[in-house]
């Protein structure tokens, strides 16, 4: 027997996971997560129980993507973005072929996360190690699930279950990764050839607060994140954006970006500056409609709680249930929810719980929204979106677009689009010169 509490409203979950913080700090340790995959690598900092340990690493990583820490990274997003552009660009011939954007999502922001980590000059042996970081993480998150690891809550399953087998055989594949990671930024510290980054900045501090498995720990959070919030965020946001109404709202961003930005300066401005309310707009509305976590991560509470005069005991495990109520037709799609259309229009920020709430809500918030918005921003000035032949209407539906809804993070079914360049001639113009720039 576990004894779990689910907060189903916006009000309960700010009381208990904001004016509670404290006392619900924690994560639940789970046996096929944390007693299987992760006892050669450690725990990810998200996923880690609350200790002394976790204090320092979590404090060490939110110092290394705060919002002043993401300007030091600007020439990242800027090198990755342009990737993805004029792979799609080159991919979709013209527009005339449908394209699943998985892959080039994951690879966009799994690069931009390493580089960030282990330093731009890794880059080609991060580019070789890509495809494998992508299967395995992929399988990973599934083992940390709530719902669908039955030997977690009965022990005798985990006598005879095959999860044992599989989750190993991945836990064996990620340490070979992580591995080679790591050793190369050591090398290439030894040679005086790296350059700024995360763990090396760990790595050649003398008076450095964290240890081995602690930096390891750091390095497992920015492998595994990448491929959480970013890839299924944006990809829901295209699918949309490929529909009809999404078809309006494409629209209203260009403009919006035109307006902003007449002489065509959106692509290196977009970089520089977070000036287009209508994008962030409407990446939020794409988190808040599309969650890629529906129950959030789960917590553990440290200390009793007292909620409506009932006593919640120390020890418990508590859910996020994603509240749709506090939102003013919520089912519909409309990114003008955050924003202020008074004459000095500008951007609202109305809180949501994609990122998790209170003391352990992701620390990486800041990073994801701005990589979101130069992504977001690039593509719709290059490309126009339009729907495969075959368009499936499921994925303009959270529900129904999740492949997976016992994984703990959301898995959208493929689908393919269309991207249709707005001005070919203009858009092999800024490749042209962006590429030799970033050479």
């Amino acid at each position: 027997m576990k004894r779990v509490v689910v907060a189903n409203s916006y009000e309960s979950v700010k009381e208990l996971w904001i004016d509670n913080q404290r006392g619900l700090i924690s994560r639940p340790k789970n046996y096929t997560f944390h007693k299987v995959v992760s006892i050669s690598q450690g725990f990810t900092i998200g996923t880690s129980p609350w200790d002394e340990s976790c204090k320092n690493r979590r404090k060490v990583a939110a110092a290394a993507v705060n919002r002043s820490a993401i300007q030091s990274y600007l020439h990242i997003f800027d090198f990755e973005s342009y990737e993805i552009i004029r792979n799609l660009f080159r991919d979709s011939c013209n527009g005339r072929n449908e394209i699943n954007p998985r892959s080039y999502l994951y690879a966009y922001a799994l690069r931009s996360s390493l580089s960030i980590n282990y330093g731009i000059e890794m880059r080609s042996l991060i580019n070789d190690l890509v495809p494998e970081i992508f299967q395995v993480e992929s399988e990973i998150s599934g083992f940390r699930g709530i719902t669908n690891n039955w030997q977690d809550y009965i022990p005798i399953l985990r006598l005879l279950s095959r999860k044992n087998t599989l989750a190993a055989h991945y836990r064996a594949r990620r340490d070979k990764y992580m591995k080679i990671l790591l050793d190369g930024l050591k090398s290439a510290i030894e040679k005086g050839i790296d350059g700024p980054c995360i763990a090396g900045n760990i790595l050649k501090d003398p008076i450095a607060k964290l240890n081995s498995d602690e930096l390891k720990s750091v390095c497992l959070s920015m492998v595994a994140a990448p491929g959480e919030i970013i890839p299924a965020t944006v990809m829901q946001g295209l699918g949309y954006l490929s529909s009809s109404h999404g078809q309006e709202i494409q629209e209203r961003a260009y403009q919006s970006i035109m307006e902003n930005y007449p002489n065509g300066q959106v692509w290196e401005k977009c970089i520089q500056e977070e000036k287009l309310p209508y994008i962030a707009a409407l990446i939020q509305e794409i988190l808040r409609y599309y969650p890629v976590s529906p129950l959030s991560l789960p917590r553990e509470s440290i200390s009793d709680i007292v909620y409506n005069d009932a006593v919640i005991p120390s020890g418990t495990m508590f859910l996020l249930n994603l509240d749709l109520e506090r939102y003013q037709d919520p089912e519909r799609f409309d990114p003008c929810r955050y924003l202020d259309e008074k004459p000095k229009k500008g951007f609202v920020a109305i809180p949501h719980y994609t990122y998790g709430a209170g003391s352990r809500m992701c620390f990486g918030n800041h990073l994801a929204n701005r990589q979101m918005f130069t992504l977001f921003t690039r593509i719709i000035s290059a490309f126009k979106i339009f729907p495969e032949k075959n368009f499936d209407p499921e994925i303009l539906n959270a529900v129904s677009c999740n492949t997976n809804h016992s994984s703990i993070v959301a898995k959208p079914k493929d689908f393919k689009v269309q991207f249709v360049p707005r001005d070919q001639e203009a858009l092999e113009g800024w490749l042209r010169k962006s590429g030799e720039c970033l050479k």
